[in-house]
């Protein structure tokens, strides 16, 4: 038989956002037939669909079209036969979704299968056989029973042909399931005597071309007369039953009569249609029972055909119209037609996530479903078309809030009890560089200790980035700053992993004593974030400074010493020892000792202010001349101290003092080269006089000015006298100035010395060298010129 194939297409323009095609092909195509270029009857590139990875969603059905992504082509996947996929269902149709990504597109397709004449009427029977009473009334009607068709429309079940018809024609009864239900109707007394059997061919036909048929064979036998046939109480009875019925639930009741008596009124009941015997049973009463499952979902409605016999082969014919009765049976079904697995955090409201379809095979308000979606999640559930339902964005998502959700779509229907399902999806955020790093703290102060080794760890910054992966790999950098002029990198380092402050240099607390500077935390995304924060470096001392003593002045050559007067009482104050430590805290607090001493037993030194005292009454057994040793030293650990040599002279006459001290510098000297200072003498005893001349000059005419003699020091501090020491009671120290006049010649030991009045000052300065002293003397003139300088010297 030649197959004609006809294919068209139509496309319906939805006002949704969901196109839909159509397209109609015949059954029983070969595998690999054309359907129909999907591409281009929805106005796709061929390149969308493979970049869009585009693929054919059926739900649970199964797929008889296959996509031809490279082509854009729909094909056939699996040969399609109607009769097994839709059965008598009009119009017969696949459903089924084109689904794309990267946007997420669905466009639903149907394709409808029409039919061709590939099957022939079958009676249930090969044959049937009736045993018919000669005494049977023109009219009888004899139930033949009904040929099935699989094919549907013209393909289907048209006539029937009985043959030979003598005695007998056919009627046609069309039913409201399209069926047919065939009577042989008795048009000619039958009459046993002529013929006692008869066999008779009934023929079914349909309308396909080319025709099919198919056919049952009738046997008749001829009994003696029983000439009142059964007769039904209705022609039709309706009835129903839920589907959840259990087996042996009585249906209904059917009831017929017969006139007849005896075995000729006896009446038994039969169901024609063979095929729904699995799901009902008539007994001999008539009553009409379940008897196995049946289902809502499958039919709505059953039509049985019920026979009443008598024993003389008579017979009526009822239709029992059975409703089904739905129960809410069948949880929704949820199909994913489209889902993402993660999704940026940065992304749009209204972002679809997922599209799904829900069905619910139930009827009326068993098949009506609503889905509900959780709470407290940033998403919503919106209906795009019929069914369809789409998971999209409903506020901003933050991956450092939340970096994963599982979002669970619930579908429930209105039944009673409703019926629900549930399908949970997992979506994952993917990480935006939307974070800067954040310090542990708003500011650092870190410490070091002075004297440091180059390279050493100072401190470590911390801070932290609540993004993910490289946007929150935090590096360090030292911002650029300067520190007293010179650029805080020559002072620390920072290291770009770890945030470990380093030391670059060895720190001097002396020079510095604390710094700040900025260091920067950068993280790993592009483009990058960072923050800053200020951290302080405080310098701690360290005792590496030993104290430096400002008086009494130590000089190389020349000799200071204190005069007592042997009239001295206890506690008479000498001098004062005055020294500083260039340290800080306790490093600086400076004690004072006396370490050694011509005679411990007069003289004392005070603990914390460096007073020398006299402890007892000086007599005239004490010497005149006293050497103290007096250590300072600071409180540190360790300690580190300072020695200062001061010279005492007791004495009340300065020429005493002159003459002690003279012998000592002049042993001092004795044993040096003769020859030398016989030279030396001579050049000196020049100078002195010319500067004698010029000091006496100087003198006389700056006499009524009071002078006192500066000692400088080289220490980087400002210098500390001690205090005048006024003898307005007679008990002070030596007179303040003496003006006096010494000669001498190289090689004597004594010398005379011409005192003048008194003046302000109890030091007395010896030089061994008079040509230095004369040089000392000229090259501080400037400085002896100034008012209140405590000495004057006359030579």
């Amino acid at each position: 038989m030649k197959r004609q194939v006809l294919v068209f297409l139509s496309i319906l323009c939805l006002r949704s956002a969901l196109s839909q095609v159509s397209y109609s092909i015949p059954e029983e195509m070969a595998k690999g037939s054309l359907v129909g270029n999907i591409a281009q009857d929805l106005g796709l590139n061929v390149k969308r669909l493979l970049a869009g990875k585009a693929r054919i969603h059926t739900g649970d059905n199964a797929e008889y079209i296959q996509l031809n992504r490279e082509k854009g082509l729909l094909v056939i996947k699996e040969k399609i036969d109607r009769e097994a996929l839709c059965a008598q269902t009009t119009p017969c149709a696949l459903h089924f979704q084109i689904a794309l990504e990267n946007p997420i597109e669905i466009f639903p397709v149907t394709v409808e299968i029409t039919d061709i004449n590939d099957n022939a009427p079958m009676f249930e029977q090969d044959e049937r056989r009736f045993e018919i009473s000669e005494s049977a009334i023109v009219g009888s009607k004899f139930i033949l029973g009904n040929a099935l068709d699989s094919d549907i429309g013209l393909n289907g079940l048209q006539s029937f042909t009985l043959k030979p018809n003598d005695n007998f024609i056919l009627k046609l009864h069309s039913q409201s399931d399209g069926g047919k239900k065939v009577e042989m109707i008795l048009q000619k007394p039958l009459d046993r005597e002529k013929q006692e059997f008869a066999s008779l061919l009934l023929i079914a036909v349909d309308g396909g071309d080319p025709q099919r048929s198919g056919t049952m064979q009738i046997h008749i036998t001829v009994l003696d007369a029983n000439d009142n046939a059964p007769v039904f109480t209705q022609n039709v009875y309706k009835a129903s039953v839920k589907e959840d019925s259990v087996r042996g639930t009585l249906i209904t009741k059917v009831s017929a009569s017969d006139a007849d008596k005896g075995s000729n009124g006896e009446i038994s009941y039969t169901m024609v249609k063979r095929g729904i015997s699995k799901l009902f049973h008539v007994t001999e009463d008539g009553s009409l029972i379940l008897y196995g499952p049946i289902d809502y979902e499958k039919a709505k409605k059953y039509e049985i055909d019920i026979e009443a016999v008598d024993r003389g082969g008579l017979s009526d014919s009822s239709k029992v119209v059975v409703d089904v009765g739905d129960i809410n049976d069948n949880n929704p079904i949820i199909n994913i037609i489209s889902s993402s697995n993660t999704i940026s955090e940065d992304s749009r409201v209204s972002t679809v996530v997922a599209v799904m379809s829900v069905n619910d095979p139930d009827s009326e308000e068993n098949g009506n479903v609503h889905c509900t979606i959780d709470r407290n999640i940033p998403f919503s559930l919106t209906s795009s078309a019929s069914n369809f339902y789409s998971i999209v964005t409903e506020s901003d998502l933050n991956r450092e809030r939340s970096s994963e959700y599982n979002i669970t779509v619930t579908c429930s229907d209105e039944g009673v009890p409703s019926l629900s399902s549930s399908v949970t999806l997992t979506l994952k955020i993917s990480d935006v560089n939307d974070n800067a790093p954040v310090f542990e703290r708003s500011s650092y102060e870190a410490y070091i200790v002075e004297n440091n080794t180059p390279g050493l760890s100072i401190f470590t910054v911390k801070a932290t980035d609540p993004d993910w992966n490289q946007n929150a790999r935090v590096s360090y950098l030292l911002e650029d700053s300067f520190v007293n002029g010179v650029p805080v990198s020559s002072y620390v380092a920072v290291s770009a992993d770890s945030g470990v402050i380093h030391a670059v240099r060895s720190f001097d607390y002396e020079q510095i004593k604390d710094f700040q500077f900025l260091i920067k935390a950068q993280d790993g995304g592009s483009p990058p974030l960072s923050s800053n924060v200020t951290v302080k470096i405080q310098i701690q001392d360290q005792n590496d400074n030993p104290p430096q003593v400002l008086y009494p002045v130590q000089t190389g050559g020349s000799v200071v010493a204190e005069m007592v007067p042997r009239s001295a009482d206890v506690g008479y104050l000498v001098t004062k020892v005055v020294a500083v430590d260039v340290d800080s805290g306790q490093n600086a607090w400076l004690s004072y000792k006396l370490q050694k001493a011509t005679d411990r037993a007069l003289f004392e030194v005070g603990l914390q202010n460096g007073e020398i005292r006299t402890i007892r009454q000086v007599n005239d057994k004490d010497t005149v001349k006293q050497r103290l040793a007096v250590i300072v030293e600071d409180n540190g650990q360790p300690s580190r101290s300072a020695t200062v040599i001061v010279n005492v002279a007791v004495a009340d006459s300065f020429p005493e003092v002159m003459s002690e001290f003279t012998d000592l510098i002049h042993d001092k000297e004795y044993n040096d080269n003769l020859t030398f200072y016989l030279v030396l003498a001579l050049a000196v005893v020049s100078f002195l006089f010319i500067t004698c001349v010029v000091v006496i000059i100087s003198v006389k005419i700056y006499r009524w000015r009071q002078s006192r003699v500066l000692y400088h020091s080289n220490l980087p501090v400002i210098p500390y006298y001690p205090p005048r020491y006024s003898d307005t009671l007679g008990t002070g120290t030596l007179q303040h100035v003496y003006n006096y006049e010494v000669c001498r010649t190289t090689d004597s030991r004594k010398s005379d010395c011409k005192f003048g009045r008194a003046g302000s000052q109890n030091v007395l300065i010896m030089d061994p060298s008079s040509t230095g002293t004369m040089q000392r003397i000229q090259s501080e003139k400037s400085i002896l010129d100034e008012p209140d300088s405590p000495i004057e010297v006359r030579l």
